[in-house]
């Protein structure tokens, strides 16, 4: 009995200090968030030059779309040139990018096949693109978003202002009035706003350690003289976070811009196993991360979930007491509430936390599920198969 109750002592140990470094990452990201201040535009002439590369595979649904933002861009139009990169598509993409091109003669639009040399086609593509840039730095997007009119502005000013060799910012989803969206979008929603809070957080404590490639910019000539995607061609993903650790750690300056106006919005994953197949994508990225402080947050979050799960079977067995259980959870959902929150406000999504108790509960399978499944298995991402 005396062994018992030390075993259990020692568990209850173990999920304190989980828990501690849990809510002290979660404060520190909260603090961050604030300290990251709102950027304003100063409306300053626009000076910089920009290449703006996107990758596409089988996305004529959503091509017109972002085509129709980028036709919007209010920018310079001898300032910035277009480079689309087609990466066998197998529908009308490549025709819809060309019928583009030849509407808009006036935009410095370029087209571009991709040539592949490593494992992953995202990375072989940007390079690609970049390898025959004209322009100074280089903006990325995806092929499923929008971009807002003033985008070029944001990163123009950032490079003025603070002298960013990178610039990260913000993603959020496209919104159809009236549309009612399947319950599994919500919580993709909730989970994205955990990471966009995480992202703004890190970068505010002065940890950055995430972005997004669907918002983000950089210099080209830094991105050469570092040798950009080297050493992780290996890894079919990660485009974004990869880059961004490597400059931090050269001690490159490196920025978020915090504004509203400066969102690219993007479409919600079609299905859950869409869902599941991006997110184990994110996840299996994590162990090559450079940064020793994404992969403890990567660790502590994994471990708070699992030991949620875990801790829950025991008390329901008996063989732990359940208030402590009880403690935690609420100490984390009002931690985790809190952070979420100041992201949803600050993208006007304070009605997505409607769903926030439900996905709560559902939040620690979904994150030990993705996390598992990212350790023992690969992928499948645009009609193609990524092994582990």
């Amino acid at each position: 009995m005396a062994a018992s109750n030390l075993s259990v002592m020692l568990l209850l140990i173990f999920l304190g200090l989980i828990a501690a470094s849990y809510l002290g990452l979660i404060i520190a990201f909260i603090v961050g968030f604030n300290r990251v201040p709102e950027f304003q535009l100063k409306a300053l002439a626009g000076k910089n030059t920009f290449s703006i590369v996107i990758p596409y595979r089988d996305e004529a649904e959503n091509l017109p779309r972002l085509f129709r933002s980028l036709t919007s861009l209010n920018y310079p139009r001898d300032k910035f040139e277009i480079i689309l990169v087609n990466d066998a598509s197998k529908d009308d993409s490549r025709s819809i990018a060309e019928k583009f091109k030849a509407d808009f003669a006036e935009l410095n639009i370029r087209l571009l096949e991709n040539c592949r040399k490593t494992i992953s086609p995202k990375k072989d593509a940007i390079q690609a693109a970049i390898d025959i840039s004209k322009f100074d730095y280089i903006a990325t997007t995806d092929a499923d978003c929008m971009v807002p009119a003033k985008w070029l502005q944001f990163f123009d000013e950032s490079i003025q202002v603070k002298t960013s060799k990178m610039m990260a910012a913000p993603v959020g989803f496209i919104q159809v009035v009236g549309e009612k969206k399947p319950y599994f979008q919500n919580f993709e929603e909730m989970d994205f706003m955990s990471l966009q809070a995480s992202t703004i957080g890190s970068f505010g404590i002065e940890k950055a350690f995430m972005c997004n490639a669907a918002n983000m910019c950089y210099e080209k000539e830094t991105f050469l003289k570092e040798s950009g995607f080297d050493n992780y061609g290996k890894i079919a993903s990660g485009d974004d976070v990869f880059l961004l650790q490597k400059l931090r750690k050269k001690g490159y300056k490196v920025d978020f811009i915090k504004s509203a106006s400066a969102v690219v919005l993007t479409g919600y994953q079609k299905n859950l196993r869409s869902l599941l197949n991006q997110r184990i994508r994110w996840a299996a990225k994590t162990s090559s991360y450079s940064s020793g402080f994404a992969k403890f947050t990567g660790l502590i979050v994994f471990l708070m979930n699992f030991l949620l799960i875990a801790f829950t079977g025991l008390a329901l067995l008996n063989l732990m007491p359940y208030q402590v259980l009880m403690l935690i959870f609420l100490l984390k959902f009002n931690a985790d509430f809190v952070l979420i929150y100041k992201s949803a406000k600050f993208m006007n999504r304070d009605r997505l936390m409607r769903h926030y108790l439900w996905s709560s509960i559902v939040y620690p399978f979904f994150t030990v599920y993705v996390a598992v499944l990212s350790l023992f298995r690969g992928y499948e991402w645009k009609g193609r198969r990524f092994k582990k």
